[in-house]
């Protein structure tokens, strides 16, 4: 469970999953102080994407969904003008419930979200990852690109690795971040990328890897 009050970090273009790292390079001064904070105690930061709009009031406090995920710092460099790059971890989903504004940066009230996942899921999603994988491979080689996704990933991350990493829309990603549970999230995941399949052989446009 994550603690009751996080500092979130809120970007226009950047959805964090569970069990997927992101490496981050930190320049402005309030998430300066943010990870400098965070790195004095238990290290955790809340992603959250920004609403469409954001642009009108990014300096202050602009609307995001009330969906994100909390990563853990894993590693860090701290560059010699203050700024940071740092390695997130995704841990937990959560919900924001309401915020102190008395921070130069986010510090929220969250709520802890926890994806059930059983024996049952997780065969399932194993037969899924299949067919997961296969759309994957088909969109990469219509682009030229020979990635694949490493056969050493338990089945459970692939699903949220392909969601951060694949190029999707924002939006696209944060709704599947806020599909309830792993197999749900697989199969919205595979939806998605049969339609974008479909509509990209017609034009031109091809699934990619960030």
């Amino acid at each position: 469970m994550l603690p009751q009050s996080i500092p979130i970090f809120p970007l226009p273009n950047i959805v964090l999953f569970p069990n997927v790292c992101l490496p981050l390079h930190i320049f402005e001064l309030r998430f300066r102080k943010l990870v400098a904070d965070a790195l004095q105690g238990d290290r955790i930061i809340g992603m959250v994407l920004l609403r469409p709009g954001w642009e009108r009031d990014y300096e202050g406090r602009p609307s995001v969904y009330p969906i994100g995920c909390a990563g853990l710092i894993t590693n860090f460099e701290r560059l010699g003008d203050g700024r940071y790059n740092i390695i997130l971890c995704g841990l937990q989903k959560f919900r924001i419930l309401d915020e102190d504004d008395r921070r130069s940066y986010r510090l929220a009230r969250v709520d802890s979200i926890v994806e059930p996942f059983d024996d049952t899921i997780r065969q399932t999603i194993r037969s899924d990852r299949r067919h997961l994988e296969t759309l994957v491979a088909q969109g990469l080689r219509q682009a030229g690109s020979e990635a694949q996704v490493p056969a050493s990933m338990p089945d459970e991350d692939v699903v949220n690795a392909l969601s951060q990493y694949l190029d999707l829309e924002p939006v696209e990603k944060q709704a599947l971040l806020e599909r309830d549970g792993l197999l749900n999230r697989c199969e919205s995941l595979i939806q998605l990328l049969e339609m974008k399949l479909m509509l990209g052989h017609h034009s031109g446009r091809h699934v990619q890897v960030q």
